[in-house]
């Protein structure tokens, strides 16, 4: 229980088909806004997304509220080719020991309902995640767009949340900068 509210967070590897769309609503609440506020493509289409929660490789650390309403989601995965725009490369290569091992993760998006925006549920999700990863011994990437970084901090938020409820260090792996050249 949380802030007087109460929700469950368990993995799911394949989202019943009658909560899809439901899904869908909240990942365009919670991802349209980036459309145009990153360069970098930062949203699903609709065919992506529903390809996503169906994909067995990819668990989905799902929130539900007490009469068992979707409230909000994580994905997790082992594969990386299920995340099209990282390089499993660079992280097999960085990370020789833990590829061995297949203890290399990628969390993908989150999103959490607007009513509860704000609550721990977030965390919560972020805590299932970090229980998988860290029964592995593994690292797990993830990426934020610069406004998400700079204007939300989502990045402070997600390294808070998982050092306030693990040992786990944490480092910058890379970074993308786009420019452009205009003429006059």
């Amino acid at each position: 229980m949380s802030e007087g509210r109460r929700w469950t967070v368990g993995v799911e590897l394949v989202v019943p088909e009658h909560e899809v769309e439901v899904f869908w609503r909240l990942y365009e609440q919670a991802f349209a806004p980036l459309r145009p506020l990153a360069a970098a493509r930062q949203v699903l289409t609709r065919e992506e997304f529903g390809h996503e929660l169906v994909d067995h490789r990819v668990e989905k650390h799902v929130a539900r509220d007490g009469s068992g309403r979707p409230i909000g989601m994580t994905t997790l995965t082992r594969d990386l080719s299920t995340v099209p725009w990282i390089s499993p490369e660079f992280f097999a290569a960085r990370f020789p020991e833990h590829a061995a091992r297949d203890a290399i993760f990628y969390l993908g998006f989150s999103l959490v309902h607007p009513d509860y925006q704000g609550s721990a549920v977030f965390g919560d999700l972020l805590s299932s995640c970090l229980v998988e990863f860290t029964r592995a011994h593994g690292v797990c990437g993830y990426d934020v767009c610069g406004y998400n970084d700079d204007v939300l901090r989502m990045d402070t938020m997600i390294r808070r949340t998982m050092a306030a409820r693990s040992s786990v260090t944490h480092e910058k792996l890379d970074r993308q900068t786009y420019y452009c050249v205009v003429s006059p």
